[in-house]
């Protein structure tokens, strides 16, 4: 990995975008990281540092996204949450017009299509219909404490982890269905507060919910990562294929506004964020595409 100012440049926006992408249900953090063009440096390196193998240009790449991933969180938690209540058509706007921005760069990187490409896409596609149907609210959420209560959120983080790094999977979806959403959330917010006025107590009252969801993410983001980037070692087409379908299903159940018919105002206003959304993705991943064909030459 030849790190320069670019690959840290879609480092830092694509581990934003994905920490702000786990927090609004149904969009996936890994999709962001896809769109942008850092998806196979990101698995990638957290395979080998999770084998112990530490180059510093990967832990600087991977230092990158994770920080900009939990100052998005930290700084954007509450205003995700203000943004999704007030205006949800909007958010998910902009989010499937950041999500189909990385559709050119994949479908430059399959081509020429063949059977198993079309066969694993069709597939992907499928998975994410079926699952943008599901209504979180239809499982049911007994009350948890003490052990079961940790376990179930190590369980919640190991889930949200995994989300950030499969494209199309939404990390705060999974959440919801298990029942840990507001909880979490809610905890983050609180944390950041404190944060912000320094108070110590305030941020440790927070620790019994985010330190088991913390173990959870780690286990879920090395697991999956060593799983993918074995996958794309042995057969890159064809999981690159099921990467394009997921990223192309994704957007299946991000339909701004639901039941409700938007006004004309409204659909003008979608059209341009999906616009904007498209174009901040597709850009940061089409510099990242030449400069790595500059650097070939």
């Amino acid at each position: 990995m030849v790190l320069g100012a670019d690959l840290i440049v879609r480092s830092v926006v694509g581990g934003a975008f994905m920490g702000l992408a786990n927090l609004v249900p149904g969009i996936s953090g890994g999709t962001m990281l896809l769109a942008v063009g850092i998806y196979p440096q990101f698995i990638s390196g957290v395979a080998e540092v999770s084998t112990l193998r530490l180059r510093p240009a990967v832990l600087v790449m991977l230092a990158s996204v994770g920080c900009a991933a939990v100052l998005a969180v930290a700084g954007g938690a509450g205003l995700i949450a203000a943004a999704l209540d007030r205006s949800p058509w909007a958010m998910y706007s902009l989010f499937i017009g950041l999500t189909l921005g990385g559709v050119p760069m994949l479908w430059a990187a399959v081509r020429p299509l063949d059977a198993t490409i079309v066969l694993n896409a069709t597939t992907a596609i499928i998975m994410m219909a079926l699952l943008a149907v599901i209504d979180p609210e239809s499982f049911g959420h007994g009350g948890a404490s003490g052990l079961s209560a940790v376990l179930l959120l190590v369980l919640a983080g190991a889930a949200g982890g995994a989300a950030m790094i499969l494209p199309g999977v939404s990390g705060a979806y999974l959440l919801l269905i298990l029942g840990q959403y507001r909880t979490i959330v809610d905890a983050v917010a609180t944390a950041a507060d404190a944060g912000r006025s320094a108070d110590i107590a305030a941020v440790l009252t927070t620790a019994n919910v985010l330190a088991p969801v913390a173990v959870g993410v780690g286990v879920g983001i090395v697991g999956v990562s060593n799983i993918v980037k074995l996958l794309l070692a042995r057969h890159e087409r064809a999981t690159l294929g099921f990467l394009l379908g997921l990223l192309l299903g994704a957007v299946i159940g991000l339909w701004p506004f639901g039941d409700a018919t938007p006004t004309p105002w409204q659909a003008s206003a979608a059209l341009t964020l999906v616009a904007t959304g498209f174009l901040c993705s597709w850009g940061i991943s089409y510099l990242g595409q030449v400069k790595r064909n500059a650097s070939t030459r």
